[in-house]
């Protein structure tokens, strides 16, 4: 199921960054884009996780190659 997942992620971050697009010039880079959160935020609901602590640890154990930050 995870390689699954990390393709259609994959497929999604693509498909958010091209409609988002745009950089940020002022001030700090941030630590997370705006289309990795986006990504982040569909996904939460993709598998259902209604609970925040369940999907912090789903991120974290399986996704935290693709996400290395989650706020």
């Amino acid at each position: 199921m995870t390689n699954n997942l990390d393709a259609l992620l994959t497929a999604l971050y693509v498909k958010i960054d091209d409609e988002i697009g745009g950089t940020r010039w002022l001030g700090r880079p941030p630590q997370l884009t705006d289309s990795e959160l986006v990504t982040l935020a569909v996904a939460q609901a993709l598998p259902g996780f209604t609970s925040e602590s369940r999907w912090l640890r789903f991120v974290d154990s399986r996704l935290g190659a693709m996400f290395p930050y989650v706020p």
